[in-house]
């Protein structure tokens, strides 16, 4: 019996460290969604700040193409942040890290991506060969990419329900 004293005391040591870490970590992915939560607050107020003052350039002439299309950009952005922030969320209520948001997050951030360098591609007054060609391979890129995650959250969504483990299961055998 007095063998298993120091480990018993050993093993309680233990319990109370990860238990401190584990609220560390929480405490970390709250702190990290309110970022997220307020700088996406932060990007869509700017955001229309922008818009609304950058309607017209120096000589009087109404720009709202390129305005929108940056607001555009700007708002898809906070769609991200707001993704992930749902995301941060979702896990400190279950615990339980889910694929498929981020999947989202990749799909829009290609998205954005195909309509940042088309506005780019549709205000160039000289654009060379070579500089179209990049832009074409850079959509098909963004494209191939976005059908890719597309497929992946299908995958996910047709896959068979797992059962949780029991908790005697996955407890922790062994000293």
């Amino acid at each position: 019996m007095g063998t298993d004293e120091p480990r018993t005391h050993r093993n309680e040591l233990m319990r109370r460290w990860c238990h401190y870490m584990e609220w560390l970590d929480r405490l970390g992915y709250a702190t990290a969604g309110f970022s997220l939560l307020i700088l996406g607050m932060l990007v869509f107020i700017h955001a229309w700040y922008v818009f609304l003052a950058g309607q017209f350039d120096p000589k009087g002439h109404v720009l709202i193409l390129p305005a929108g299309l940056r607001l555009l950009n700007d708002i898809l952005l906070v769609i991200i942040l707001l993704e992930l922030f749902r995301t941060v969320v979702r896990f400190l209520q279950t615990e339980v890290l889910e694929l498929e948001p981020y999947l989202s997050v990749g799909v829009i951030a290609c998205t954005r991506k195909i309509l940042t360098a088309s506005a780019e591609l549709s205000h160039q007054q000289n654009m060379t060969e070579t500089q179209f060609y990049q832009y074409l391979m850079d959509v098909g890129l963004n494209v191939t990419v976005i059908i890719a995650l597309i497929g992946a959250v299908f995958m996910i969504r047709k896959r068979p329900e797992q059962l949780p483990l029991p908790a005697a299961a996955s407890a922790r055998v062994g000293p």
